[in-house]
């Protein structure tokens, strides 16, 4: 009986960790996907300006997403000059 009590309660804790691991990695994935959907908003934005065509593929994204504003800025004044 007891040995059934310690091994349910081992379990629990086992469950518990593995959910604590799972809901934190999802968060941080959760928070790059933010990321990278923000970076193509402010991409298309930018394109919509008239002479700036500044390609949208996944440098572009990472640069934009993890850069924000500044790093769309950067982008488009890169295009201008080269």
């Amino acid at each position: 009986m007891i040995s059934e009590v310690i091994m349910m309660i081992i379990l629990i804790l086992i469950g518990a960790g593995v959910l604590y691991v799972i809901f934190n990695l999802g968060s941080t994935l959760l928070k790059i996907a933010v990321h990278f959907i923000t970076g193509w908003i402010l991409l298309t934005v930018v394109n919509i300006l008239p002479g700036i065509n500044v390609p949208i593929n996944l440098l572009t994204l990472i640069i934009s997403g993890f850069g924000g504003v500044v790093g769309t800025i950067l982008l488009a004044l890169f295009y201008l000059i080269f």
